[in-house]
């Protein structure tokens, strides 16, 4: 599942359903939504047919009253009703900020700011999820800063864990090239000065949960000293509606070989792993780092395969039949699996070994008695993952290069197929 929804104006709208709280239970699909600028739907549109379908009863802008009434508020209807919390009380313009500013304790300073200044506006905002009867969406400019607060405490609030959190607000950053063509259509062409303009560092996030803990305690002493809510009575209320046990049962996974038009929805997929492991302190992979081109290749000299579960794609991993960068030149004896991936908090439990011993079936097929693999050195947890699915290491390549120019070291891991 991605969990931005396509439209063709709005980039940045997300469905906060399917994460998992610490009790067993997960959020419900469909509940509840983040985006940016509603102001961007028109009526009459295939992008307003999307959104009113999708059942949402109340609509949270938290811009200023000078940003709506310069870029536009989403157009009125009887399904929903619409409310204007301006969370922020000291504007400022990111674009013009200067290069020198590192922006994750820059923002993380900035939603001090707002936690401290939105006291009033933020309770509200909170109430108003709590009591939602049906689906509810709150929104920003650009979906990230002002969103972003809300849905950590509101996340946190229903027991959601702070590396989850972290991931949700990072997952901006696959919408930022979109957002930048937005800024530079409205501003002649011209790029903004700040350099971190539309990112979503997960550093910004991870320094505001702590800053607002060291200086308040806990999430829940914020919401009941700072907002003056019973934080136990509104976090109970948000469960009650928001949170539905963790599925038990799940379809079996679908395989096909990828064809080029999935490269797309595969280097999406690659780039929100690679934020996942981020959010975890996992410097395996960065986003942007292997484009269409790289999947196409990978289809032309090997396999590329995708799991769907249902309807919703849960995963997809490469299979090549030699790695001579990392294991040298070999005899035709083994596969090698690469970018084994799910998507996370929506794939099924136990998704990625599946993938594994699907490759694994694939190299059987071709007759070829090892399935090979290697992981960073500096990854232990990827390293005993793999021990776990009965995967030997049988030795280490100091200085792999894997096309980015700088090599580094992996572990490599073997286990006999026949």
């Amino acid at each position: 599942m991605d969990r931005h929804i396509p439209f063709e104006t709005l980039h940045n709208f997300r469905d906060l359903g399917g994460y998992r709280t610490g009790t067993g239970h997960r959020i419900r699909p469909g509940r509840l939504f983040r985006a940016d600028s509603l102001g961007k739907l028109t009526t009459g549109t295939p992008d307003w047919d999307r959104f009113l379908a999708l059942g949402i009863g109340t609509v949270i802008d938290l811009r200023h009253p000078q940003e709506i009434e310069a870029r536009g508020r989403v157009p009125e209807h009887g399904s929903f009703a619409y409310q204007n919390l301006s969370i922020e009380h000291r504007p400022y313009n990111q674009a013009a900020l200067t290069p020198d500013l590192d922006p994750g304790p820059y923002l993380c300073a900035r939603y001090m700011e707002v936690a401290e200044d939105g006291v009033k506006e933020i309770a509200a905002a909170l109430r108003l999820v709590a009591e939602a009867e049906e689906g509810l969406v709150f929104h920003c400019a650009s979906g990230k800063d002002r969103t972003g607060q809300l849905a950590a405490l509101v996340l946190a609030l229903l027991g959601v864990p702070d590396e989850t959190i972290i991931e949700d607000f990072s997952l901006t950053e696959l919408a930022t090239r979109a957002l930048l063509d937005d800024w530079r259509a409205r501003n002649d062409g011209r790029s903004p000065s700040w350099p971190a303009f539309g990112r979503a560092p997960e550093a910004a996030m991870r320094l505001f949960l702590a800053a607002l803990r060291e200086r308040h305690g806990s999430v829940e002493a914020y919401v009941t000293h700072a907002l003056g809510l019973d934080a136990a009575e509104l976090s109970t209320a948000l469960r009650s509606r928001l949170l539905e046990p963790f599925p038990t049962t799940w379809p079996e996974p679908v395989y096909r070989r990828a064809a080029p038009a999935d490269a797309p929805a595969l280097v999406r997929l690659r780039d929100t792993a690679a934020l996942w492991q981020l959010a975890r302190g996992i410097r395996q992979w960065l986003p942007g780092e292997k484009t269409e081109a790289h999947f196409l290749d990978r289809m032309r000299e090997g396999e590329v395969w995708l799991a769907h579960t249902g309807a919703a794609l849960t995963g997809g991993y490469e299979l090549w039949w030699d790695d001579p960068a990392a294991w040298g030149p070999r005899p035709p004896e083994a596969g090698y699996i690469h970018r084994l991936m799910t998507t996370p908090h929506t794939a099924p439990p136990g998704a990625g070994r599946r993938l594994l011993a699907h490759a694994e079936s694939r190299v059987t097929a071709a007759g070829r008695p090892y399935a090979r693999l290697d992981c960073l050195s500096a990854n232990p947890r990827l390293r005993a993952y793999y021990e776990s699915a009965g995967y030997t290491v049988v030795g280490e390549q100091r200085a792999k290069d894997g096309g980015t120019g700088s090599p580094y070291a992996v572990t490599l891991l073997q286990k006999r197929l026949m």
